[in-house]
């Protein structure tokens, strides 16, 4: 064997036919942007309804993006707001659109730090990374159905399954009567968790609900609270404490979501867990509140400005050892959520079930993930029917 001159310096030549990969690879072809509205049948009212900050919620503003590629590749992804936003939403997505085209659809980090940077005087957080999320989302799920798998396989499942409990039973607006039926019903229907909505004016009331409701759902079911940001420091200590004979899973969004000193305080002094996140929206807010120590992360893929940074509140969250409870969104949430280290919890709502033609499979408490590639869903015609705005950029394949 030929000894390596260690003394020569000396350079390989590359053959002529030999390409790079930016000499090759598919490229977006064709994009559609669709405004939807998903209506509400019952208004629905959380503790800043009762307090006058908001007005009950009737509907949501869903952003809806298609991307095809030269060789025929698709995928789908959304972006949602809740009230007021989605038409801004849409209009800044129009003007993100032309960026895309052209552009290899597998350099996703690469593709939303361009569109960061497409809007990045109007911030790096609120509508214009929220406008951003249904391309990265439609690019995640494009690469894992070139892949032949589902999201979270793409993405390194440590789990087939996530424990998954349910929200939409038991806001404020509904009796409690009503909020105890429809408990019994998720629990038979095979939810693994209640999540019931607190912060009314006075504390005792939310404490004669949760108790109804933990006597019904009996000692070892899980059960959790929401405050939607009601309370300051002094009310929030008082309520936390008021819970802890409940044995509550976690207590979520006792304070302003900002305030990310005020949760990790909470977190440090009682023995019930602390969950918030939902209302940030960045991984910069994220890396601040798990810096700061609340026991459950909460982040929203569409929110942050999809699954590219979520992936990275993901491995910060891991390093930090928080636990995962993602917020809204189980069709986009389920397959992150498989691919976090610690054992996650996953947000059932069952409200966006009129905008897909496929189900999720529920079973025992927990949420499956299924053997369909990609996200695993596809616009209804009911989708369509509710969308009054689309716009196409680029030629369709």
């Amino acid at each position: 064997m030929q000894a390596v001159e260690s003394n020569i310096v000396s350079y390989a030549h590359v053959g002529a036919d030999a390409r790079t990969a930016a000499d090759t690879g598919d490229r977006i072809a064709w994009i559609k942007l669709s405004l939807t509205y998903l209506p509400l049948a019952t208004p629905v009212s959380d503790a800043k309804v009762l307090t006058g900050v908001q007005k009950p919620l009737t509907e949501i503003a869903f952003i809806f993006a298609e991307i095809r590629t030269r060789d025929g590749h698709e995928g789908i992804g959304f972006g949602y707001s809740k009230r007021a936003g989605g038409p801004g939403m849409y209009a800044h997505a129009k003007e993100l659109a032309p960026n895309l085209i052209g552009e290899d659809p597998n350099d996703i980090s690469r593709l939303f730090t361009k569109l960061l940077w497409a809007g990045a005087s109007m911030g790096r957080a609120g509508l214009t990374t929220q406008a951003i999320a249904p391309f990265d989302i439609a690019l995640w799920d494009m690469k894992a159905k070139r892949a032949g798998l589902p999201l979270a396989r793409l993405l390194g499942a440590q789990r087939d399954s996530v424990q998954c409990y349910n929200t939409s039973g038991g806001y404020l607006h509904t009796p409690l009567d009503q909020v105890l039926k429809n408990v019994a019903i998720s629990r038979e229907s095979g939810i693994g968790g209640i999540k019931l909505k607190v912060g009314q004016p006075d504390l005792s009331i939310d404490i004669e609900r949760v108790g109804a409701v933990r006597k019904l759902l009996g000692d070892d079911f899980p059960l959790m609270v929401d405050a939607n940001q009601q309370w300051d420091r002094q009310k929030a200590t008082r309520a936390c404490r008021a819970f802890e004979d409940f044995d509550l899973t976690w207590i979520e969004e006792p304070l302003d979501a900002h305030d990310f000193e005020g949760h990790g305080l909470l977190a440090e002094r009682f023995d019930t867990a602390i969950a918030t996140g939902e209302m940030l929206t960045s991984f910069d807010e994220h890396a601040q509140l798990i810096m700061a120590g609340t026991d459950f992360i909460q982040p929203d893929a569409p929110r942050v400005g999809g699954i590219t940074p979520f992936l990275r509140i993901m491995a910060l969250g891991e390093f930090k050892r928080r636990k995962l409870a993602p917020h809204f969104a189980m069709e986009i949430h389920l397959h992150l959520a498989a691919a976090y280290g610690i054992e996650p919890w996953l947000e059932h709502f069952e409200w966006l079930g009129p905008l897909f033609n496929e189900q999720m499979h529920l079973k025992d408490g927990r949420m499956f993930v299924t053997d369909r590639p990609g996200l695993g869903f596809s616009l209804s015609e009911q989708a369509i029917r509710w969308t009054p705005e689309t716009e196409e950029f680029g030629k369709r394949p």
